[in-house]
């Protein structure tokens, strides 16, 4: 998804507002998840159970940051879906040519929701890691 948002000019609408995603926003909901996995792997590797807590305190920011990001994602694809339907004409003001469209509304709703559920049942698998509840 990181990639497609600076494809389709997340990075370069930042001076525009044309994008909901501010670039410190997308890059530190990737940065503390992939600092997040890294941590996860050296503990299965080490056995060290305070890793499995770093990893999930390290979850909890990355969990509230992608809430962020969707809470301003769907009302910019719910704006999609409501322009779509309707003809353009050269009275909207939106479908000129110069318009930005802003890059997240390219995000597709499957991937969005995926993305999500497995960020869920990350959060609660090394939660349930790292209380030891699932057994050594």
């Amino acid at each position: 998804m990181l990639g497609l948002w600076i494809s389709r000019g997340g990075l370069r609408q930042q001076r525009g507002g044309a994008t909901h995603f501010p670039a410190g926003l997308v890059f530190s909901h990737f940065g503390l998840a992939a600092g997040g996995l890294v941590v996860w792997i050296a503990y299965p590797l080490t056995g060290q159970i305070w890793l499995a807590w770093v990893a999930f305190v390290l979850l909890i920011p990355v969990a509230l940051l992608g809430f962020i990001m969707l809470a301003r994602w769907i009302p910019v694809r719910r704006g999609r879906a409501i322009t779509t339907g309707t003809p353009r004409s050269s009275t909207h003001a939106s479908s000129g040519p110069g318009e930005a469209e802003p890059a997240e509304r390219h995000l597709p709703v499957p991937t969005v929701v995926t993305h999500g559920l497995f960020a869920v049942i990350t959060v609660v698998l090394v939660l349930v890691a790292a209380l030891g509840i699932a057994g050594s």
